[in-house]
């Protein structure tokens, strides 16, 4: 058997079926996405489009308060 094909699976996050594991490695995900958006300066943040005010009430928010959008 030969394995051509190495790309990863993503599977979306959707309720109770993701388990423990799952649930603390999307927190630690969101954590660090919050910590980078961060740490953007004001020309990034206008690239991604994002104000300075919205970047900081996203970053502030905490891990565990990650809508599924």
């Amino acid at each position: 058997m030969q394995i051509t094909d190495v790309t990863p699976v993503v599977r979306p996050l959707r309720g109770p079926s993701i388990g423990l594991f799952g649930l603390i490695r999307h927190w630690m995900r969101v954590a660090r996405e919050r910590d980078r958006l961060a740490r953007l300066n004001q020309h990034m943040l206008r690239d991604i489009g994002l104000t300075e005010a919205e970047a900081e009430c996203e970053a502030g928010r905490p891990f565990w308060d990650a809508s599924r959008r």
